[in-house]
């Protein structure tokens, strides 16, 4: 990666991490599509595979796309190292297994998303690593949920999909005088709108899959955080594992990326004249957005984020099947349970993401049977209001 330039967010996003003076002075970084790399003579294959020379071996290792990619993300994460993987929900198991054993224990932030909390049941059934839920509100209540095995404390902010926000400034602090690292799932946000890292957080973790790509075409996942760690991770629960990134995968990622500033500055113009349309609407029970004033957790947002997002979740009145007739009746914004894409997206996060979590924990995490979650898309915003009102006439 060479030294250290001070540039901004949205030139880095472009330049970090590629010196297209190495690679035949090609603009875009090639796709090393390639399982496996040789070697000049046995003796260098051997001091590779024993760390005495850096290089390339097999792709599952290390790859140059890949390596591209991971010094681009650790750079806008404000981190030493990242990993990229071939999910999300593989970067979120590869850290909690790196950070955990058997009667360990770990604490989460008040909602996760719905397959991250199937794996921390898996966890428990199968590993006996327990895990339980705090709203994370005060120190107090933070430093009452840490028990003596914790040895993770896991948060979503914007949590998945009640929006409400974790105060990382605070978890931190706690967090350090009890030697406990913090892991942040950053997905929501991504690192245009917030560094976890430079709060004082540990590790992020972000579905590259959703504004990392932007495109709707790649499923991924990145780690980032101190060397040592990514390191120890790369070497442990990925290598051996197995979650790694393909190379073209992580090609479109780097394409991606390049557009991140300017779709995400669009996203959350988009989705701020969204919200005031829908919280001035009668059919609309309640609006759940980091941007709203009246959010309890509006001075965390202004705190920890340059921007509230490009995602909105609202309450429609009446049950879940008018909730369903809603979506069904919508014509442009299409019903699908990713986020960050350039379409807008809607979804119904008590039958689909969240489907897993039993019914009285959806409950006592916000999710009722009438909660939408909308990821606001790239089109005219115009067109997106348009549409939500006229779906909205027929419920």
């Amino acid at each position: 990666m060479g030294e250290k330039r001070n540039l901004n967010f949205e030139t880095e996003v472009v330049h970090t991490g590629y010196d297209s003076k190495q690679f035949q002075g090609s603009l875009n970084p090639p796709i090393f599509q390639t399982s496996t790399f040789t070697f000049e003579h046995a003796e260098q294959g051997e001091k590779r595979f024993s760390g005495e020379e850096d290089g390339y071996i097999y792709s599952r290792l290390g790859n140059p796309t890949v390596r591209i990619l991971e010094e681009r993300m650790a750079a806008l994460e404000n981190g030493e190292a990242a990993l990229a993987f071939g999910s999300g929900m593989a970067a979120v198991s590869a850290i909690l297994v790196a950070l955990t054993k058997s009667g360990d224990h770990i604490l989460c932030s008040q909602g996760v998303y719905g397959c991250t909390f199937g794996l921390l049941q898996l966890m428990k059934e199968k590993y006996h690593i327990g895990h339980n839920f705090s709203s994370m509100d005060t120190r107090e209540q933070l430093l009452n949920a840490i028990r003596p095995e914790t040895t993770c404390i896991y948060v979503e902010t914007p949590i998945n999909p009640t929006m409400k926000l974790v105060d990382l400034e605070m978890v931190s602090s706690v967090a350090k005088e009890k030697g406990i690292p913090v892991v942040v799932d950053n997905t929501f946000s991504s690192p245009y709108l917030q560094n976890p890292l430079a709060i004082g957080c540990d590790v992020v973790i972000h579905s590259a899959t959703k504004y990392i790509c932007g495109h709707g075409d790649v499923i991924a996942g990145i780690a980032v955080g101190k060397k040592e760690f990514i390191n120890e991770v790369a070497m442990t629960t990925q290598k051996d594992i197995g979650g790694v990134i393909s190379p073209f995968d992580a090609w479109l990622l780097l394409r991606g990326l390049k557009t991140l500033a300017v779709r995400m500055d669009r996203h959350c113009d988009n989705t701020d004249k969204i919200f005031k349309f829908l919280s001035n609407h009668p059919k609309v029970k309640e609006v759940f957005y980091p941007g709203d004033h009246n959010h309890p957790d509006y001075e965390i947002m202004k705190k920890q984020m340059r921007k509230p997002g490009g995602l909105i979740s609202f309450a429609v009145n009446g049950t879940k099947e008018t909730a369903q007739k809603f979506m069904n009746e919508l014509k442009l914004i299409k019903i699908a349970v990713s986020l960050g894409d350039a379409e807008t997206l809607i979804q119904h996060p008590a039958t689909m993401t969240h489907s897993v979590i039993p019914k009285e924990d959806r409950e006592r995490m916000g999710i009722s049977d009438t909660l939408l979650r909308l990821s606001i898309g790239l089109e005219a915003w115009e067109d997106i209001q348009q549409d939500l009102e006229q779906a909205l006439q027929k419920i």
